[in-house]
């Protein structure tokens, strides 16, 4: 690919040619050579020595992919470059620094990982699972929503074109994937002063707190130990025995609740249950519904491969699509009769059929 250059760089190409007393060098497409870095515009074009009277431009497109780079180099400083056009129109060596930059690029992530430092990233685009952003050289990385302060994680979309002050999780160079976490910076003083009260925390005992704030994902509670107010948070899993779509519908802000405290999760943040401070549903369910028992239950979603329906809060039994008559329409909210056809506690599943108000039940013997 050709490309063109100013009248002025062709004249400093002339004026680096004219400072070296040495035979000019031919290179190959591609080929690996060692360049001194000579100076830069700043802007869009840098000047190297190749050596032999053979000097190099990265312009354009091979400067913009490592601009940040080049900022770096002083005038002496060798690298490893990439002959990208060995000789132009205007017979100009092109050369690309992707290579050495992306070498120094990973270690610089890996450093600031291993040291804690932050960095300064670019929102790119967002979604409900994160946020993906661009560090140096345009290489991206990704913030897990869980990463975000609770502001934050609010709004992902707010944070595209926004710098971000970030820490550095998880570094993996062979698939070129980057972890950062945007709370490790804006939400430091309560990491630090929650670890602090961490061994005053007992895993599995009872406490009391109440709702801050509510989430897409779940609930965060405050709970007092030893004087000192912790937030943790209460995944939307482990809101209610019972299927959960919002955490909304099940509690509000300012509530005071009764929590599980279950330990500190990959996040760094307190865990807590409210579901595990009432008595599992589950649990006996073998001594309570007994096969042949008919009882009645609401359909709560369907699946390809059936009908499910609730016999009690956070109790669901299947009615298998084989079970189901051709014609028979069942809908979510649905009242139907059903029969028990086998209980198993240990898989927590139920296994229903359907009675036919005009007919026997399906499969029914």
């Amino acid at each position: 690919m050709a490309t063109k250059t100013s009248t002025k760089s062709a004249s400093s190409m002339e004026e680096l040619l004219a400072s070296h007393k040495t035979d000019v060098r031919s290179f190959g497409k591609y080929q690996k050579v060692d360049a001194t870095f000579l100076h830069t515009d700043g802007a869009s074009e840098a000047y190297f020595d190749l050596g032999g009277k053979s000097a190099a431009l990265l312009a354009e497109e091979f400067f913009n992919e490592s601009k940040d780079f080049v900022l770096t180099l002083k005038p002496g400083d060798v690298v490893k470059a990439t002959v990208m056009e060995p000789e132009t129109k205007e017979g100009t060596i092109l050369i690309s620094l992707r290579d050495a930059a992306l070498r120094v690029f990973w270690q610089k992530m890996q450093q600031a990982m291993e040291k804690g430092e932050t960095i300064t990233v670019t929102g790119r685009t967002a979604s409900e699972r994160g946020i993906v952003v661009v560090v140096d050289n345009n290489v991206t990385a990704f913030i897990p929503t869980s990463q975000l302060g609770k502001e934050l994680a609010e709004d992902p979309e707010s944070l595209v074109g926004e710098k971000l002050h970030v820490k550095v999780l998880e570094v993996d160079q062979r698939s070129e994937r980057i972890v950062l976490s945007e709370r490790a910076v804006s939400e430091q003083e309560e990491i630090e002063r929650m670890k602090k009260t961490l061994d005053a925390i007992e895993e599995g005992k009872e406490y009391e707190g109440k709702v801050k704030k509510l989430t897409a994902f779940g609930a965060f509670v405050e709970i007092i130990i030893k004087g000192i107010p912790v937030e943790g948070l209460v995944h939307i899993s482990e809101l209610s025995w019972s299927k959960v779509d919002k955490s909304s519908s099940v509690l509000a802000i300012g509530d005071t609740v009764k929590v599980i405290a279950l330990g500190v999760d990959e996040d760094d943040r307190l865990a807590l249950s409210v579901k595990q401070t009432r008595k599992d549903p589950w649990k006996d369910i073998d001594s309570k519904y007994s096969s042949d028992q008919r009882l009645k239950g609401n359909v709560t979603r369907m699946s390809d491969f059936g009908a499910f329906v609730e016999l009690e809060p956070g109790v669901e039994g299947l009615i298998h699509i084989t079970k189901i008559p051709p014609g028979t329409i069942l809908e979510v909210g649905q009242s139907v009769n059903v029969y028990i056809e086998e209980v198993n506690e240990h898989d927590r599943r139920i296994s229903l059929g359907l009675v036919l108000t005009a007919a026997k039940p399906v499969g029914y013997k």
